[in-house]
């Protein structure tokens, strides 16, 4: 059953669900760095295997798609809402959906689980996540170009944000918002990684950037994915409206703590 009711204090910090924020992001981090590892590092068994690259990236989409529904499904993710992602939370600010104080929590512990979720990979695989092959698993402008890579990251991250507006706020649709988003992750893993290296986040781009110590390019994933998600944002408010976004959780169908500026209980009333 779904509760709307269980609202934290207006006043509070809601450290537990910044905690799972940041919990969640580190995951997503382990897993990118692991299934990265298994199938780019030339000593793997996986990379002698499979020797074109192009269904080794459809692989690691698959894999990290999977990765990103388990999240949102997850508990953790149910109850914090599962944005990972800077650009998301920001976005849903914008939407008047998350006070400004939780804003901060979130996106302070999303950095902080995205260099978290690196260094313990680094531990766990060794050396290996450092070859050059992994990096790990850093995001870097292809072979187009700077401007490309920011174009792309711009694209992919307006298109998710919108996609995810639309699907989130539609009673015929919110439940599968979980599968949407994982099905465009892993898309946009196996199109677009060649071209900005698919980051979509600032959270996540920044973890990869200190363990790999490359800083260059790293002002594309801090500009493309907000701006991409705000104009998103902006662009469902001039469509649908403010009261159209009910609540800032990817998965809202559930009985978990809601902290959020919630009207879900309205989405049953809206088509």
């Amino acid at each position: 059953m779904v509760s709307t009711q269980t609202r934290a204090d207006a006043s509070a910090a809601n450290w537990a669900e910044y905690s799972m924020e940041g919990f969640n992001l580190g995951l997503f981090m382990i897993s990118a760095c692991v299934f990265g590892t298994l199938l780019e590092h030339p000593a793997s068994w996986f990379n002698r295997a499979i020797e074109d690259p192009n269904l080794r990236r459809v692989l690691m989409g698959v894999a990290m798609g999977m990765t990103a529904i388990a999240l949102i499904c997850s508990r953790f993710g149910k109850r914090s809402g599962a944005h990972m992602n800077p650009a998301v939370t920001l976005t849903y600010l914008r939407l008047g959906r998350i006070r400004a104080l939780d804003a901060a929590g979130y996106v302070l512990f999303q950095f902080a689980g995205g260099v978290a979720g690196v260094s313990l990979a680094a531990f766990l695989i060794g050396p290996p996540l450092g070859h050059s092959a992994v990096n790990y698993v850093a995001t870097q402008p292809g072979m187009a170009g700077v401007a490309a890579a920011l174009a792309a990251e711009f694209g992919i991250s307006f298109f998710l944000m919108l996609v995810l507006l639309f699907v989130s706020n539609s009673k015929q649709f919110t439940r599968r918002t979980p599968f949407v988003a994982g099905l465009l992750v892993a898309t946009y893993i196996t199109v677009e990684a060649p071209i900005s290296g698919m980051s979509m986040n600032p959270a996540r781009t920044f973890g990869s950037a200190l363990a790999a110590g490359e800083w260059d390019f790293i002002w594309i994933y801090f500009v493309g994915p907000p701006l991409g998600m705000l104009l998103a944002g902006q662009l469902f408010l001039l469509r649908r409206g403010a009261h159209r976004v009910f609540c800032a959780k990817l998965h809202h169908h559930n009985s978990e703590r809601c902290i959020f500026r919630c009207n879900y209980g309205a989405i049953h009333d809206s088509e």
